[in-house]
């Protein structure tokens, strides 16, 4: 509930908690979409989600995955095979081409094991920090960071937590606002608000459960109108 006197107007400071505690009753089941079994399934579908839905990773690694288990069948698969499995998501070959990579890395230098620190995850071929984030926390357990996609980037900066425009510094200003053992919460909670409600071209303000917090409410509402 949200404390009386409380309004969007108030400092992020105030009104961060409370967001995040509003959205967390609204969205109790708010978790990574992507499908996986281990370490291994959810690094690769991470890394095959860029300039891609979700829904359509679920529907390639389905395939990709019941055709080549784990890090071995995919660094001997021929490449060109890999390509034709992931054909269906975008910039496909290059991430053939890194998925290939990483699995031979990981056989290398890691016992076929996905390594747990930022500093290794970083060292893989087509692993980012956004990538290594879902993976630390989803598969580890490890809250180093905020994940930072295009939706809790959008929502971060039209609830005021942030002016920046870059995913790195927009990571750092969530980063000082929220605790560390809610950093994968307040991407999860984000990310499912910012698909469900919260859209990028026409967002619901109406159906918004944290509304009379959101500083661009008002806007986003008089938009809707013209």
């Amino acid at each position: 509930m949200i404390p009386p006197g409380l309004t969007r107007e108030r400092g992020k400071t105030l009104r961060a908690p409370v967001v995040l505690d509003e959205l967390a009753r609204e969205l109790p089941d708010a978790t990574i979409a992507l499908e996986f079994s281990d370490r291994f399934e959810l690094l690769v579908a991470t890394m095959l989600s860029a300039q891609s839905t979700d829904v359509k990773v679920n529907e390639v690694t389905r395939v990709l995955f019941a055709e080549l288990p784990g890090p071995e069948a995919i660094a001997q698969a021929p490449l060109e095979r890999i390509e034709e499995l992931i054909g269906a998501l975008g910039l496909f070959r290059q991430k053939a081409r890194n998925v290939q990579a990483t699995a031979r890395l990981l056989l290398e230098h890691h016992g076929g094991e996905v390594p747990g620190t930022m500093e290794e995850l970083l060292a893989l071929p087509g692993v980012a920090r956004k990538t290594a984030n879902v993976v630390l926390s989803n598969g580890f357990g490890i809250h180093v960071g905020v994940v930072v996609d295009t939706h809790v980037a959008r929502l971060a900066r039209r609830l005021r937590f942030t002016r920046e425009e870059d995913p790195k510094k927009i990571e750092r200003d969530l980063m000082r606002l929220f605790p560390q053992p809610r950093w994968l919460e307040v991407s999860d909670l984000l990310i499912h608000h910012g698909r469900r409600t919260c859209e990028a071209r026409r967002p619901r303000c109406e159906d918004c459960v944290i509304e009379p917090l959101c500083p661009s409410s008002q806007e986003a509402g008089l938009s809707d109108k013209r």
